[in-house]
């Protein structure tokens, strides 16, 4: 079985062919970093224009990378949410035209899925598994059962992590994207030089909330004159707060999970903050220590990319699962819709 996927959601346009012995056959993306670099984050109205510009180049590059027709596809997915809504048009209108026209199946892929099922690709795991989900937009954790089968514990009440690493940077005067400038800078840093919260620590439950460590990262910056070593000693002192955080929320999550799922012994960490070595690091310990297999996607495939939504696409397909034309997409689709852990 061979799909080709195609992704949309925010500021990268991404197409790739995956085939279901998870060979990776393609895998094309392209940022649009230089064109939000201005405005210091992503404009939707400029996203949705260059996924105009470059999808259909994209997706005719991903099928010569291939060595394919489309005759030899299977099938075809496109996230269909959540995202930037005119993103997301832009890559479905592309995967309804495609499956129309060579008479191919269409699957509807929910973004959060494609991180959620990424270990699958790249490591095989079984189900069921512990999945931390860090991004930009999201910070959840959650159950991991099966396709459409999940149980969200916990996610984050405010802010999530990666903006709080989009934030932290901008105060620090630090290059977009900010993850991976903090990321850079606190390598040369002291992680005690300053104390700040881990929001939530010590409390019961999985939830996040960042907005109060995000506060205090740009109260001392403001309180302080800003060179060179106090700004990679903010961000490491900042990326440690981060993962001290991440890992007590995690560690409730591991203990809940144990109990509900006793066949699973394994934590999942996806999502562009994931490609963060710190935090991997942070996490691996602790899933060893309370004897979890540890499992992270490359970098790569940690941040947006096609192969995990043509990953999806395999997933349904086996399933019998598919979606027709009149597919609405959508900017809100979570995970766990029909059944939220209380």
């Amino acid at each position: 079985m061979i799909v080709l996927g195609i992704e949309t959601s925010c500021d990268e346009t991404a197409t790739a062919i995956v085939r279901d012995d998870r060979t990776i056959l393609s895998n094309v993306v392209f940022t649009q970093l230089d064109e939000h670099r201005p405005y210091g984050g992503v404009v939707p109205e400029i996203a949705a224009r260059s996924h105009l510009e470059h999808i259909d180049g994209l997706v005719d590059q991903a099928m010569r990378e291939a060595n394919l027709d489309f005759t030899d596809l299977d099938g075809v997915a496109a996230t269909g949410g959540p995202g930037l809504i005119g993103g997301v048009l832009v890559g479905m209108m592309t995967a309804k035209a495609i499956a129309l026209v060579h008479g191919l199946p269409l699957i509807a892929a929910n973004h959060l899925e494609g991180h959620a099922l990424t270990a699958r690709l790249t490591d095989g795991i079984e189900f069921p598994y512990l999945l931390l989900l860090v991004s930009g937009g999201h910070c959840q954790l959650v159950a991991v059962k099966g396709p459409g089968d999940y149980t969200r514990y916990g996610t984050t009440l405010d802010d999530a992590v990666g903006e709080a690493f989009d934030k932290t940077a901008k105060v620090l005067g630090l290059p977009y994207p900010g993850g991976p400038a903090v990321e850079e800078a606190a390598l040369q840093g002291d992680p005690n030089r300053f104390a700040f919260p881990r929001p939530m620590r010590g409390r019961p439950g999985c939830d996040f909330s960042f907005s109060g460590l995000k506060t205090a990262v740009a109260r001392k910056v403001q309180s302080v004159q800003l060179e060179p070593s106090l700004v990679a000693d903010v961000a490491a002192s900042f990326q440690s707060a981060a993962g001290d955080a991440l890992a007590d929320r995690t560690l409730n999550a591991i203990h809940r999970f144990r109990t509900e799922e006793p066949n699973g012994n394994t934590l999942v960490v996806a999502g562009g903050v994931a490609a963060n070595a710190h935090l991997r690091g942070v996490l691996s310990t602790l899933a060893t220590a309370e004897g979890f297999r540890f499992v992270a996607p490359p970098p790569a495939l940690c941040t947006d990319n096609a192969a995990m939504i043509a990953w999806v696409g395999i997933e349904r397909l086996r399933l019998g699962e598919t979606d027709d034309l009149s597919f609405a997409p959508r900017p809100r689709w979570p995970l766990d819709e029909e059944r939220i852990a209380s």
